[in-house]
This record gives structure tokens, sequence and C-alpha cells, in this order.
């Protein structure tokens, strides 16, 4: 299809979604999560789904893959709704085919490709058509289209013509795979609902200070003493295998190599290069702190050799992760770790201050991953930090993204008007982990007397983040149209000191998919105002289809409310 021709038919979808009226999701009998931007269904109807149903579409290494999954998934899945859709259904021909354009083949995955698409299932013929100007873009029309398919035997959504694009390009999950292992299979099924879910960046925390579970042929001792043994390690096969299945999935797998702190799991394999390693974390009062939580250990900026190992790595992972994002951490420097350790006591002897030994690691390490022509990508603190930061000139925004998760909207707004892209992933909002108490042992919080005020229960960032709070939340309040451009989009992030394979569906789903909603589409109406109350009928329904395709995301109401709608409400909608 032509850029002219796919530019008329745009057009024409914003004729009708301006002149005619358009069914809305409230009164729709059936949904799509994340809803579309333009949903045009002015008769509602279904119509046969064929038994020998094909997909047509242009050859490509990782669109092809996607429309044999889902021709496979639509074809078994004989989904049964909760509440089955009070729908006329026509007994006519049958959906037979559904042909796929796509305008730019060549398109890679990366940040900002075009993900739109337009998806047109008629009434009264036995061919839709999915159009797209990329192979991404095709793929989240697939989930579109696979939503729309129920019963047995199956039938279709039919009428209707969608127009559908994100609202933000970055739509993430951050997840921390070093405080606790997850199998493959178990990142591989998380990719797939993110897929399924239209989020686009999976964030893998791979190392941080308890252990170094990635193995590199450049260093090999690093997971050989770093990792929590031979079996809860990632292979290069392993990496491979989860970043094409990601190209699959219209994922990116960005890795975050967290440095200089959070590098504890680095001091078995090279000891002279880690400051205050394997030290008690908190030997006396809060200045004492050797680490933000257990886990000691920071590189050391002032040895010659740390970045001969840093950049060894640095170079392995560009040949493992083809996205041209490289996070590098730069969180939660502790004062006292530095203070500790020989060299750094003398450095500071000299006038030196903390804030400069924090600058010669990011003036050694920076240009390093501009050279390998990778963005880098760095937590606020490194700016932001009370105690320990860089100063911003040396981290030009044209070449820097910054992530921020503390502060809320304030810090978001401190990062935009300083001329930065931003990712947002909120503690108050995003933090999956918060409302599960604190791990530390021997915790004298709760040793309390009976009666007393429990607080968040001992979570630093609780209380729990709840579908609700994260659905509801504007990731640009407060800020300028031009600053609002700035925000890249937005991470979910699970931390797993108190999480692991057995738990790792219900805490990531479907509180995941609030925030996908949210980044593609809004979280408001066609009046302006919040949708929360009539998308928890929509969101059970979309859990249900989730469990049914294998993924376990935890129940948000009981069956009743479901078999009910509207009934479980606080307030009657008009």
């Amino acid at each position: 299809m032509s850029t002219n021709n796919f530019s008329t038919v745009f057009n024409f979808l914003l004729f009708l979604l301006t002149f005619v009226p358009s069914i809305s999701a409230v009164g729709s009998p059936v949904n799509i999560w994340p809803k579309p931007r333009s949903f045009v269904w002015t008769t509602p109807q279904a119509i046969p789904f064929s038994p020998s149903f094909t997909i047509t579409s242009p050859s490509h290494p990782y669109l092809t893959p996607a429309v044999n999954r889902y021709l496979r998934q639509i074809q078994t899945a004989q989904y049964n709704p909760l509440v089955v859709p009070a729908i006329n259904f026509t007994a006519s021909l049958p959906l037979q085919t559904l042909t796929i354009t796509v305008t730019d083949l060549a398109a890679t995955l990366s940040h900002g490709v075009n993900e739109s698409y337009t998806l047109t299932i008629p009434s009264n013929k036995n061919s839709a058509t999915l159009t797209s100007e990329t192979p991404w873009g095709a793929m989240r029309g697939l989930e579109s289209f696979s939503q729309l398919v129920w019963g047995n035997p199956a039938r279709v959504a039919a009428g209707l013509v969608i127009s559908d694009w994100p609202i933000f390009e970055h739509r993430g999950v951050l997840l921390d795979t070093s405080r606790n292992y997850y199998g493959v299979e178990d990142l591989l099924r998380l990719i797939g609902a993110m897929s399924a879910n239209k989020l686009n960046v999976f964030h893998w925390h791979i190392t941080d200070s308890h252990s170094f579970p990635l193995v590199l042929k450049s260093e090999p001792e690093l997971a050989g003493k770093g990792s929590y043994g031979s079996d809860m390690q990632y292979s290069t096969e392993d990496v491979k295998r989860i970043v094409e299945y990601g190209l699959e999935h219209g994922v990116r797998v960005i890795p975050e190599l967290d440095m200089p702190g959070h590098t504890g799991s680095w001091a078995d394999a090279y000891p002279e290069i880690v400051t205050c390693a394997n030290m008690f974390w908190w030997p006396g009062t809060p200045e004492d702190r050797l680490a933000a939580e257990p886990g000691t250990g920071h590189l050391n900026p002032l040895i010659p050799k740390t970045y001969d190992v840093v950049k060894n790595i640095f170079t392995e992972l560009t040949t493992l992760f083809p996205d041209t994002f490289f996070h590098g951490g730069a969180d939660e420097v502790v004062p006292g770790c530095w203070k500790a350790d020989a060299t750094i006591q003398k450095y500071l002897a000299a006038n030196g201050t903390l804030s400069q030994v924090l600058e010669i690691f990011i003036n050694s390490t920076y240009p390093y991953i501009l050279s390998l022509n990778r963005t880098a990508v760095y937590w606020e603190d490194v700016i932001l930090d009370g105690e320990i930061k860089v100063n911003p000139s040396i981290l030009p925004p044209e070449t820097t993204i910054m992530q921020t998760w503390n502060g809320g909207p304030n810090n978001t707004k401190r990062l935009v008007s300083a001329g930065y892209r931003t990712i947002v992933s909120s503690a108050d909002y995003y933090y999956l982990d918060c409302g599960h108490g604190d791990f530390t042992g021997n915790n004298s919080i709760y040793n309390q007397p009976p009666g007393t005020e429990q607080g968040n229960g001992g979570s630093w960032c609780g209380p729990k983040k709840t579908w609700q709070l994260i659905y509801n939340y504007d990731i640009t309040y407060g800020l300028t149209e031009t600053e609002a451009k700035l925000v890249l989009g937005g991470e979910v992030a699970l931390w797993s000191e108190q999480a692991d394979s057995n738990v790792l569906d219900s805490r990531i789903w479907p509180r995941s998919s609030a925030m996908a909603e949210v980044l593609w589409s809004g979280n408001r109406d066609e009046r302006g105002m919040k949708r929360s109350g009539e998308a928890t009928d929509r969101l059970n329904e979309w859990i249900n289809r989730m469990v049914r395709r294998g993924v376990k995301a935890e129940p948000i109401q009981p069956l009743w409310c479901i078999k009910n709608p509207g009934m479980c409400n606080t307030a009657k909608a008009a």
C-alpha cells in the first residue's frame, strides 16, 4: 500500500470519527484492551468465523511468526466471555480471511517506530483488512483482532473500523532479576503478556549487588562467582532467545547495568574494584549506612581496573542487545560505602568530594556508551540526588534520557524543565513491589504493642499500588505542553526483594494492564472525565482472557460483580 493511499484512508477515518456517531466503550458489547483511540461501530453485530480462516501478510522475519502465532491462538482459543455479549448475530458469509498490508517492511523496532494500524471488518464480506505503516503496527492490530473473536463455534465482531495508535512511545515493564532469579520461560511469558497489552519495552534490570546472573564471555568470572549458581544464570543463548522473542512480539529489550552503586555481586570476581563489599549494611546510625538495603558494594571510580572491566561488559552487551537504549543505572550511591575505602578517603582528604568521584566515573563511562552508538539512560539520582550528583552539563540532554522514580510529578517536572527526555516510573504510583512490608529480619517496627498505628506496614513505599491508582495517574501532570512532549512514556517496576517466579504474574498483572491502557489511549472518556469506573468491567473481562492464555493475573473483584456490571461501584452511573 502506498503512503498516499494510507494517508487517504487515514483522513477518511478521521472524517468518520468526526461526523459519524460511534459506539462508546461504555455501551460496547465487545471490548479491546487497551481501548483503541477510534472504534467506529454504528451497528454492533457479529458474523460467523470460518473454521478454515487464514491470514495473508507480507513475509517478514518477525511479523510472519506473529501471524502464525495469532492464527493458532484465534483458531484454538474458543474463548467464552464472562458476560456474553448482547449483540446481534448475522448468519451471513463467515469471515474467511484477514489481509495485512504494511507500508514500510524495513522499519526496525526502536524508540518512536510507528505502531499505528487500521482494522476493518465488514459485515457483508468474507474478508477483513489490517493496514499499518510498519510490521510492529500490524502486530498491535493482530492483537486487537484476536480480542474480537469469541465463542464456540467462533464468531467475530463485524461492521466496524478501528483506527489506533499510542499516545506514548515508551510503554514498559522493569523486572529485577538479580535479587531473586526468574527462569527464561518466565521472562518469555512476561514478554508475551506485555505484547498482548500493547506494551513495547522490557527493561531488564539484570544485575545488582545481590547477584550477577548474566554469563559474559569477556568476563566469565562475574557470573561464575557472582550468580546464585550455575542453574540461576542467563547464558548468551538465553539472552539471544529472549531478545528474539521480544522482536517476534514487538517488545524491545533494554539492558540495565546498574553502577557504580549496586555492584556488590562483582566483588568475588574483582575485589580490588569494589568498595565496602560484603560488609554489614547498617553498622550504626542512618548516616553510617553502607547501602540502601542489605547487599553492599560500589565500584571504585579511582581504580583504573574498574574501567577495563566495565568497558568489556559494555562492548559485549551491545552485541547481545541490539536496542539503541543502554541503561547505566547510577542510582542510590551511598556516601558511607565510598567513605569506607582507603583510596577514596585519601582523595577526600585532598579536598575532593564524593560528587567529584561520581563525575570521574560518569566522565569515564558515558562517552564510551555513546561511542557504541547507544543513547544513555540513567536514573534521576545522577543529577538530582541530595548528596552525591554530577553537574548536568556533563550529561547533555541531546544524548541522555532520565528515568524518574522519586518525588512523583515534581521530579518529572525538574527533569523535563532541564530539557531531558524522561521515562516516568514514580514509586508513588508505578512500583509493583510496594505494600508487602520490609524484608529485613529482626525488625523492631513489627514488635510493637497491640493497637500501635501500623502506617505503611513497614514498606518504605507502601501502601500497595492498586490498579485504580495506577490507572488514574497522569504522568504529565503539572507540565506545560512543551515539557509534556519530553515525557517519552512510563514503566511499572517490579523489584524482587520479595518476588520470584511463583508470584511474577500476579504481581504484574493486571496492574500493568492499567498503565498499558493509560499510556496507549489515556484514562479519560470523550467528555474528558476519568473512566476508571467503566474500565473496571472491561478489565475484568481482559483478566479472564489473559488467564485463559496462561497468564496467572490476579482478580480485582468477586465474580458476582462481573456478572452484575456496575453493581459493585461506589456510586451508580447516571
